[in-house]
């Protein structure tokens, strides 16, 4: 068998990198009970909003996809949405069977919060000085444009 990329260990600076991204990602896990208690939402809820496209509705199983959860997970997930007035469950129009979420008005006003708000960049990236920001930026990019998610 052919060693993988992921079969070596990891250099140490690569190391050092992800766990650095990852207490950052975490100092800022706060931020999702702010959002979602503004909101008036389950975190949960967040996170679906966060995959819904505003301007296409979304069938309910892609929806579970994208979470990566279960569909009737989904399905209490948008009731809080329908709940607070953000989403609405719709029949598609190809297939009768298949329920589709949209977001209302309310739900792109929320959606806008929650990528403004939640999404924001952490203080700490902030400080760093325009050309780190970008090639920090071009990075991440590079290293998600890879496709490899495993």
């Amino acid at each position: 068998m052919a060693d993988s990329p992921r079969s070596k260990a990891e250099p140490d600076e690569l190391r050092v990198a992800w766990r650095l991204v990852m207490e950052m990602v975490l100092e800022q896990r706060w931020r999702w009970a702010e959002v979602a208690e503004k909101l008036k939402i389950p975190q949960a809820a967040l996170r679906a909003l966060l995959a819904i496209d505003p301007d296409e509705p979304r069938p309910m199983r892609d929806l579970a996809e994208a979470m990566n959860c279960d569909a009737s997970y989904v399905t209490a997930v948008v009731d809080d949405l329908e709940r607070a007035g953000y989403a609405n469950r719709r029949t598609a129009p190809a297939d009768r069977r298949v329920k589709t979420v949209v977001l209302t008005a309310a739900g792109r006003r929320a959606l806008r919060t929650v990528q403004e708000e939640l999404l924001a960049p952490p203080p700490q990236l902030d400080r760093l000085p325009a050309a780190e920001r970008e090639a920090l930026a071009r990075l991440l990019q590079r290293a998600l444009a890879s496709g490899d998610r495993q």
